[in-house]
Order: structure tokens, then C-alpha cells, then sequence
């Protein structure tokens, strides 16, 4: 089994990952950028390497920087979270390469289905069907017109190398067909460094339904049930659940069984999801993610599963924990995503500071979160506060428990889903099974959406100084140390008499031309009243606090 492991990410998938390896005895190592540097995850971990850098580029994809913090921290294993390079086979052979071993699948695996065309032809040869479409990347307009001629619009023009709607255009017409094209492989080139595209068959109603796999280096393949992720916006999922509901028996255990010949036919190793689109009683391939899923809550729910502790395990060398006769599901589980966004504003960002945080709880009840109170939600990082997720007997006690947990969620600061994921979980055609993928963003009325509370000023926004870095000498044990400390800026040259957290005194204006001779004899007479202040009862008398121009 693996002894010390660093979680190349952030946020709450992090924190989830170090709490089993805290189960299971093992040391977490966590990285930082500069603006992390007291998130949860940093203050979770067993130890802590700075990465330096704001933006993701910076940090969280800076490669060096990562292989440098396994190096100092003898981590002899490395689990990828999800995003970043959860899904990037050159990252994985560089941590291969510098000796630890990568909690997930080999990268030939990553770059077969990573290629949204291989991951086509690859499911072609497990005899699993995928959406009508081409094998091989589109090289200009007319096939795009062929394409429509033989099947019909409306037709998907997506990324090859792409995933979560970046890169995908819908061509509705003849007429569409070229600036789609121009758009689509223009999208690519900007989010993935390729601009190869491929065409399918857009399906018009359809749910997105996910298999979880797992496979170990001995040629066990298994199957952890399904889940329905149709509850989107802008190929953003919202709502996940499980089992997915509505399907027959002898239809999920046939997608069970395709997924499991997908991943075999990849080579694959390790925790991977094969998506599916389903209609009309009919499932194709889509994908599949070679990484952990944001959703894979709900699965382990329903499942009584440790997903992440299967992971180490078979990273370790260690077999499958179970056999596939030996899975089985019970009750029905959902998750809300709860992003910092304003759904009455197109689900638009809302970056910012948690000013008040209190999490639901009771039975069935799980969050999994990356923030606390007091933390900032920043502009640079995919703004996820957390998941909530519940577990009941069966589906509609599940949504009635659901509704419960977040009309008890309270998260001030930022605007977040929390209202969205009411209104959708309340809405009768997610009761009823009639919701798909383009449900939320073509047939609901946004209007339901609350707009969000107005954001007030917190004293720690009004006027707090900025924190500088100082180099200070420090002895333990009778070694001497040399560390570094974030002061605020008006303390790090010498000592500061303001109490830590209270609010920054204001200052007096210095009298200018527009307020007149009055404004001058008033400053005089304040700054006068001061003097005696100083001189009666000295600088820690209440009467001098109160008064703070004579600091001046």
C-alpha cells in the first residue's frame, strides 16, 4: 500500500481524497498557489508545498513546480483529483518518471479516450455502438453537408480533443454550416491546442447517463452501477443521480456490460466513467473520462463504496475489493453541485468572500465542500463550493430530502445555485422523468430562478491592508529556522496597535480648496482637541482611541 500520497489539485475533491487516505493511515501532501495559501485543503493536510503562481497556468499546471514538491516530500504516490491534469498523459508519465506512482489509468489509456475519434473507433471494436458519426476529423464544410445529407440535421460539430461542451456547435441548417465550423475549430484550438473536430448525430431529447468502471492490473473489470446527469446547463451538469431512474433492468445491465468492454478495450486501469446517451430505449457511447468524477458521490451511496480507497488500492497493486455478482444498489442518491453563480444572471460567475456558512445536516446527509467561512471563492479557479448530496430508500423521498437540505444550506457572500437547484428538484417534469439534457437551458423558465441577495461590505473587505512576505528567524529546539510570514503591510515594519480582525480606523481628510477656510479651522480645533487628549490621558486611554488624528 502506498505510504504518502500528494493531491495534485484543490478544493473539495482534495480534501475528499485525503480524508479516506486519513482512513486508511496514509500522509497527505497538498500544493498551493499564492492565493491558496490558507485554503481548507492546505490546512487539512499532513504537509504543505508552495507552487507559487495566481492562475492555474501558474500553479495548479505548472508542471516543475509539481514534480519539485514530490521530489521534497518523498510522496511515493500521486492522485490527480479531477480537471487540471487528472485526464493528461504527459503529466502522468512525468510523475511515473520521477518515481512515484500515478493513482489512475496508464496513459496510452488517456490518450485513446482522450481523442474523442480513437474513443469512437475503441468502443467500435468492444461492438458498442456510439451516436451516428464520423471516425476521422472533418476537414472542411462539405463534409459537414454530406454528413446532413445521409443523416439529417441537426448535426453536433465537436472538439476531438474536447470535452464539457468547449468546442461543440450545433449546426441546425445548411446555411449554419460554415461559421459553426470556423467556431467550433476556433473554440478548440483556444481551450484544447487542437483544432481537429468530428460530426455526430445531434440526438433531440436525450438523457446523459454515466457507468462507473474500475479495472485492476489483473484483469479485473467491474461495473458500479449507473447515474443521470441530464440536469445541465451549457454541458455543465447541475443535478447528478443514482441510479438513473426510468431505465429497464435488462437495458442497465447492458450498458453496464458495454462499459466494461469499453474500458477493456482501451487497456484500462483504475476508476473511469463511460457516458452514454439514452432515447427512445436506445443507448449510445459518447465518452469516457479517465479520471474520477466530480458525480462519483452518489455512486458510492448507493453502492457503500470508498471509490478514492478502490483507486489506492489498485494503484497499490492490490485487486478489485469485490466481484461484479458481489455489487449491488440500494435507494436512490442525489447530488447538487453549489457553485458560486447567479442563475437569475445566466448562471454568471460570482467570485468573492463566504461571509456566512452553515451546512445541512441529519440523515442521509453529505457535503462535500472545498470552502469555509471566511474563504474566498476566486475568479481564477473553477468556483464549485461544494457538493450536497443525499441518500434515501427511493427517489422521491430523496428529492424530498434534497429540498429539506438546502432550504437549510445558508451561504452568504456570493451568489450561489442553491435557489436553481429548488427549483428545478421542485419543478414536475423532473418528478415526472421529463427532463433531458437541453431541459434546464431551452424548456424551463429562468424566471424561476431567484435573483441573488445583494452583497454587502464585510470589515475584513473595508479597508484591511494587504499582506506582504518577511523573511523571520525563528529557534526550535535549539535549531535556528528561517521562515516566511504574511503580515499586513503597516505590520511588517514594526508593531502594530490595532487588535487583529478589527476594523481599519478611517482618516481624517487633509483640507483642500474645495472645503474652504471652515474645513481648515475645523481640522485645527480636532487636531488641537487631540494634543490635550495626548497630554491628559495618554495614548491607551479610551478618549484617545475614540480620536485618531493626533496619529497623524
Amino acid at each position: 500500500m502506498l505510504s504518502k500520497i500528494l493531491i495534485a489539485n484543490r478544493g473539495e475533491i482534495t480534501l475528499r481524497v485525503m480524508r479516506t487516505c486519513r482512513e486508511l493511515g496514509i500522509s497527505t501532501v497538498a500544493v498551493y498557489s499564492d492565493l491558496d495559501r490558507d485554503a481548507v485543503h492546505v490546512r487539512y493536510a499532513d504537509e504543505a508545498f508552495s507552487i507559487g503562481g495566481q492562475t492555474a497556468t501558474e500553479s495548479y499546471l505548472n508542471v516543475p513546480a509539481i514534480l519539485d514538491a514530490i521530489e521534497r516530500s518523498g510522496a511515493d504516490g500521486v492522485h490527480p483529483g479531477y480537471g487540471f491534469f487528472s485526464e493528461n498523459a504527459d503529466f502522468a508519465r512525468a510523475v511515473v518518471g520521477a518515481g512515484a506512482t500515478w493513482i489512475g489509468p496508464p496513459p496510452e489509456a488517456i490518450e485513446v479516450m482522450g481523442d474523442k475519434i480513437s474513443s469512437r473507433l475503441a468502443a467500435d471494436r468492444a461492438g458498442v455502438e456510439s451516436v451516428p458519426g464520423t471516425t476521422v476529423p472533418i476537414g472542411d464544410v462539405r463534409e459537414i453537408l454530406a454528413f446532413g445529407e445521409e443523416h439529417g440535421y441537426p448535426i453536433a460539430i465537436k472538439a476531438a480533443y474536447g470535452g464539457g461542451g468547449r468546442g461543440m456547435k450545433v449546426v441546425h441548417q445548411p446555411e449554419d454550416a460554415q461559421s459553426a465550423f470556423d467556431s467550433a475549430t476556433r473554440e478548440a484550438q483556444a481551450y484544447f491546442g487542437r483544432p481537429e473536430a468530428y460530426l455526430e448525430r445531434y440526438l433531440a431529447r436525450p438523457r446523459h447517463v454515466e457507468i462507473q468502471v474500475f479495472c485492476d492490473t489483473r484483469g479485473g473489470a467491474v461495473y458500479f452501477g449507473d447515474r443521470d446527469c441530464s440536469t445541465q446547463r451549457r454541458h455543465q451538469k447541475l443535478i447528478e443521480e443514482a441510479p438513473a431512474p426510468g431505465i429497464p433492468e435488462e437495458t442497465r445491465a447492458a450498458m453496464g456490460e458495454a462499459a466494461v468492454k469499453v474500458a477493456r478495450a482501451c487497456g484500462y486501469v483504475g476508476a473511469g466513467t463511460v457516458e452514454m446517451l439514452y432515447q427512445d430505449g436506445a443507448f449510445y457511447f459518447l465518452e469516457m473520462n479517465t479520471r474520477l468524477q466530480v458525480e462519483h458521490c452518489v455512486t458510492e451511496e448507493i453502492t457503500s463504496t470508498d471509490l478514492v480507497a478502490e483507486q489506492i488500492r489498485v494503484a497499490s497493486g492490490q485487486p478489485l475489493s469485490v466481484a461484479q455478482e458481489e455489487i449491488s444498489t440500494h435507494g436512490h442518491s442525489i447530488e447538487c453541485r453549489i457553485n458560486a453563480e447567479d442563475a437569475a444572471r445566466q448562471f454568471m460567475p460570482s467570485p468573492g468572500r463566504i461571509v456566512r456558512m452553515r451546512v445541512p445536516g441529519g440523515p442521509g446527509v453529505r457535503w462535500d465542500g472545498g470552502y469555509t467561512e471566511g474563504d474566498t471563492v476566486s475568479q481564477f479557479y473553477d468556483n464549485l463550493i461544494g457538493k450536497l448530496v443525499v441518500w434515501a430508500p427511493d427517489r422521491d423521498r430523496a428529492i424530498a430530502r434534497m429540498l429539506r437540505a438546502l432550504g437549510e444550506l445558508e451561504i452568504e457572500g456570493v451568489a450561489t445555485t442553491t435557489g436553481a437547484h429548488i427549483a428545478l428538484l421542485g419543478h414536475p417534469d423532473f418528478a415526472a422523468l421529463r427532463h433531458s439534457t437541453k431541459w434546464v437551458e431551452d424548456e424551463v423558465d429562468h424566471a424561476l430562478f431567484p435573483a441573488a441577495a445583494p452583497v454587502a461590505a464585510t470589515p475584513a473587505d473595508d479597508g484591511a491592508p494587504p499582506l506582504i512576505e518577511r523573511s523571520v528567524p525563528v529557534e526550535v529546539d535549539g535549531k535556528r529556522f528561517t521562515v516566511k510570514v504574511w503580515l499586513p503591510e503597516a505590520g511588517a515594519s514594526a508593531p502594530s496597535t490595532q487588535r487583529a480582525g478589527s476594523r481599519a480606523r478611517p482618516k481624517v481628510a487633509k483640507a483642500s480648496s474645495t472645503g474652504g477656510p471652515r474645513a481648515a479651522r475645523s481640522l485645527r480645533r480636532c487636531r488641537a482637541r487631540s494634543s490635550r487628549c495626548w497630554q491628559r490621558w495618554g495614548p491607551r486611554s479610551r478618549s484617545a482611541r475614540r480620536c485618531w488624528s493626533w496619529r497623524r
